[in-house]
């Protein structure tokens, strides 16, 4: 595997453009701390950039199943690129809407970048590769939040905001020039434009027939609980502790748990199935969201931070995984646009549900109910599956 350029392209394209990304949200976390006073405004001007990318998720699915992979990940990130301009007015005009349009636009580039980004994994590695390449890849988007975040706390303090969206626009212009340098074989759907590669809803039945992927996909539910208001709750606990400078350590937790889990998870999927690790980590997340209630604490916090970490860390490299091999390669393009729209409706709800609570019961009460929900779903949705697990090998039995 490493000795593939591309996953060097891939990998060093992956950091570059996470050191750009995360310029950017914390200029966005500052410019809504210093123009938006309400938590549930900040949610709402998230949502709505969300929203924007769930529309297009359909027509980013059919495309980057009918097209080139390459070409998609190119328009993307021309059209990331260029969303950038919208920031710079709005900081120039001060602009909560020219920020919304910013929004909607790196948004809608975002459904198409990234699950043609997934699409293209399975295409340069080879199968027995796949859970190192995501956890490598995970990792080194870790490495670039954990950097970027802190790069842009020290540009916040010596220089003006706008520098953050200059270096943010610098960082997509990079990997906007490596993706060129991409090379590898296309399925063959890809090659012909204009193909009809079927209905977006096709995936549908794709699901009923892998149920290991169904699951998989529905346990998401339990991170995204959490990762919907992270951004907003780190906020929260940076004012509750009036310490502006616990954003970038709690962001710095979270991170390196997070590469320690990537890299620790490789060494156990051999030991116990891929969909139990799921559930077991699932676990720990509702925890981690419960301990959140001690989050006035410094250490407490940070602890918190990094249990999630850990376990997302784990959790995260195993599901990619499960839906590379478990879904058949000319579904990909529309199975993760189709991943991407669930994940983001569920950012929408926890966002809005998240800035709502923040506003009126407060930060302890709140990661109470959402740490309660993610216990009873895990329970729940465990007793399902091992039961339909117990009585298809019932069923196997009967017939042999």
């Amino acid at each position: 595997m490493w000795k593939n350029k591309n996953v060097w392209i891939l990998l060093v394209g992956e950091l570059v453009a996470g050191l750009g990304l995360w310029l950017g949200i914390i200029g966005n976390l500052e410019f809504m701390q210093k123009y938006v006073p309400s938590d549930f405004m900040k949610s709402m001007i998230l949502f709505i950039g969300l929203l924007a990318g769930v529309m297009v998720g359909p027509l980013a699915g059919r495309v980057i199943d009918s097209y080139s992979k390459k070409k998609v990940l190119i328009y993307a990130g021309f059209g990331r690129t260029l969303s950038v301009l919208f920031m710079f007015l709005a900081l120039e005009f001060e602009s909560i809407i020219l920020m919304i349009c910013f929004m909607i636009s790196i948004q809608i580039s975002a459904a198409f970048y990234f699950p043609a980004l997934q699409s293209v994994i399975p295409l340069i590695v080879e199968e027995n590769d796949y859970i190192q390449m995501n956890g490598v890849h995970m990792n080194v988007s870790t490495i670039s939040r954990v950097a970027g975040t802190a790069l842009g706390g020290i540009l916040l303090v010596v220089m003006d905001i706008s520098f953050l969206y200059i270096g943010s626009m610098i960082a997509y212009i990079v990997i906007l020039a490596t993706t060129y340098l991409l090379s590898f074989e296309e399925p063959e759907s890809n090659k012909v434009k204009g193909t009809k590669s079927g209905s977006f809803t096709e995936i549908i039945p794709v699901l009923k027939r892998t149920p290991v992927a169904m699951m998989a996909l529905v346990l998401t539910f339990v991170p995204v609980l959490f990762l919907g208001g992270f951004n907003l709750m780190v906020i929260n606990i940076s004012e509750t502790q009036g310490d502006a400078a616990i954003k970038g350590l709690l962001y710095t937790a979270e991170g390196v748990s997070f590469m320690i889990g990537a890299f620790f998870v490789k060494r156990i999927t051999h030991l116990v199935e891929p969909i139990t690790l799921m559930f077991i980590f699932s676990f720990v997340i509702s925890l981690a969201h419960l301990s959140l209630f001690f989050s006035d604490v410094k250490i407490m916090s940070l602890i918190s931070f990094g249990i999630f970490g850990f376990a997302v860390g784990c959790f995260f490299p195993i599901a990619a995984t499960i839906f590379q091999t478990k879904i058949d390669k000319e579904y990909h393009g529309r199975f993760f646009s189709f991943r991407n729209m669930f994940d983001r409706i569920m950012f929408q709800v926890v966002l809005l549900g998240t800035g709502l609570f923040l506003d009126t019961i407060g930060l302890k009460y709140m990661v109470i109910v959402f740490g309660l929900i993610s216990l009873v779903a895990v329970f729940t949705f465990g007793v399902q599956y091992f039961k339909i697990g117990a009585n298809k090998r019932l069923l196997d039995n009967h017939k042999k």
